[in-house]
């Protein structure tokens, strides 16, 4: 395949992403153009290298299986500004304690965040489902059925995450068998604190 016809594949790649709007599966893409998968990704790396690289206001967003375009958050204020989009609030501490939780034990009950934690987390749950970082993924089978939260795509775009292996080291458990949370009220994670830390790269 020369070179003129790879830029045609690129340009055609591109524009499925574009018109989708939404993440797309590889899949997708290799039944739409004919190619083999390991061809379709090796260009989708080369575009999201070539948008990062020249600082476009563009991105595109490797999440699990799926890429997207969306624009970039260099941009987000101009954005904003041009659309009149009010910024969303920013996560109280207590959303980032209940979201670090749930993303190292999904799927999890809100019992056993509350256990966690010390405290009842049903308000804080449904702040984070509002907001579609958690979503209820199923009930455990024990008496009361609880429901089971875990993470959504949308956690994954907001904190720049390609798949939950992107996250950092489990943190610290203490000798008790429970998390270990610092004065912050956060789990203590011996190298950063990974969401908290992002949330501030993105003020």
């Amino acid at each position: 395949m020369d070179t003129k016809d790879m830029k045609e594949i690129e340009s055609a790649i591109e524009g499925i992403l574009f018109a989708s709007g939404e993440p797309v599966h590889a899949e997708r893409i290799c039944v739409a153009l004919e190619l083999d998968r390991s061809t379709v990704e090796q260009l989708l790396q080369k575009l999201m290298d070539y948008y990062a690289y020249e600082r476009r206001g563009i991105r595109l967003l490797h999440i699990e299986d799926t890429w997207q375009l969306c624009s970039s958050p260099d941009y987000a204020d101009a954005i904003r500004k041009a659309f009149e989009i009010r910024k969303p609030a920013k996560l109280s501490q207590p959303a980032l304690e209940v979201l670090t939780i749930i993303a190292y034990y999904q799927p999890t009950t809100r019992a056993y965040v509350d256990q966690i934690r010390g405290v009842d987390s049903s308000y804080t749950i449904g702040l984070l489902l509002d907001r579609k970082l958690i979503e209820e993924c199923g009930r455990l089978q024990v008496p009361g059925r609880p429901r089971l939260y875990r993470t959504t795509r949308q956690f994954l775009r907001a904190f720049h995450l390609t798949s939950l292996d992107d996250l950092p080291e489990m943190p610290d458990l203490a000798g008790d068998g429970q998390l270990r949370l610092g004065d912050d009220g956060m789990l203590v994670d011996p190298g950063t604190n990974f969401l908290e830390d992002t949330v501030k790269e993105n003020d």
